[in-house]
């Protein structure tokens, strides 16, 4: 039982530390489930779910280890004179090395503070890729909700479903339940039922979309198909100096304001023009 608990310790932790890479690399929730993103065949809920139950095996396997090795626990918290020490000098070590690790990245310092921005880049590297839904749980909302919250024809959209060759139940059933249906993905659905030609707006949607602070000005330019020079030029008749490349909350700290609140400038402004 000993080697057993020993061995189901060191594979269950082989395979948490793979689980975790991988969950540090994958899109964020947002783009994963729009895009129905896959690694290896497996969801991103997949991967965490797998990540979860790997943690409690190890969890159980530790719990049993300890139980197996208790004498030799015992023995590391005792000094030379073999008396009970829990504050030994191999004890603190490893107390201060937790704490470390643990204020370090709590105050966001340098390295742990790195790692933190590593696996951002990995996140937002990822949105450019595979693209946002435009607005939050959109893949949750149903196909008559996603419609209308687009401006799109229900009619029209269904019956360009039905053209692509997608099965659809009704108009109640959530973009997520048709997409896995039809072996597709929400975003594919929108691409279908929103052609680029019809995706066109000289203006930002009334509700920012998920990840708005994250997003570099180019990109909200790019997908709702809007000038950014005439963006820039809202934004400079409102006191804000800022760029293509840099984010809204960037924009937004830079001129004290919060990402929201630029948003809603840029997009009066593009009603404005209209």
């Amino acid at each position: 039982m000993r080697k057993i608990t020993s061995l189901t310790a060191l594979l269950s932790f082989i395979l948490l530390a793979l689980t975790s890479v991988i969950l540090y690399i994958v899109p964020a929730g947002r783009v994963a489930y729009w895009a129905d993103y896959r690694l290896w065949g497996l969801t991103k809920g997949e991967w965490g779910s797998l990540h979860i139950n790997l943690g409690v095996l190890l969890l159980l396997a530790i719990i049993l280890h300890t139980y197996y090795n208790w004498n030799a626990i015992m023995a590391y918290l005792k000094n030379k004179a073999k008396e009970f020490r829990l504050f030994t000098r191999e004890f603190n070590v490893s107390l201060v090395i937790v704490i470390v690790c643990s204020f370090g990245t709590y105050f966001e310092v340098p390295p742990f503070s790195s790692i933190i921005a590593l696996g951002e880049s990995f996140s937002a590297d990822a949105e450019k890729l595979y693209g946002e839904p435009p607005f939050g749980h959109a893949e949750l909302t149903t196909l008559k909700t996603f419609a209308k919250k687009m401006e799109l024809d229900l009619d029209l959209s269904l019956q360009r479903l039905k053209d692509a060759g997608l099965i659809v139940e009704n108009s109640e059933q959530p973009l997520l339940d048709i997409a896995k249906a039809n072996e597709t993905s929400p975003k594919q659905i929108h691409l279908i039922i929103s052609p680029l030609d019809e995706r066109v707006r000289s203006t930002f949607p009334s509700e920012a979309p998920s990840g708005l602070g994250k997003r570099p000005l180019i990109d909200l330019c790019q997908e709702y198909s809007v000038s950014s020079k005439t963006v820039l030029q809202i934004l400079t008749d409102n006191g804000i100096q800022a760029s293509e490349e840099l984010s809204l909350k960037e924009i937004a700290e830079a001129a004290g304001k919060d990402a929201l609140t630029v948003y809603d400038l840029i997009r009066e402004g593009l009603e404005e023009e209209q």
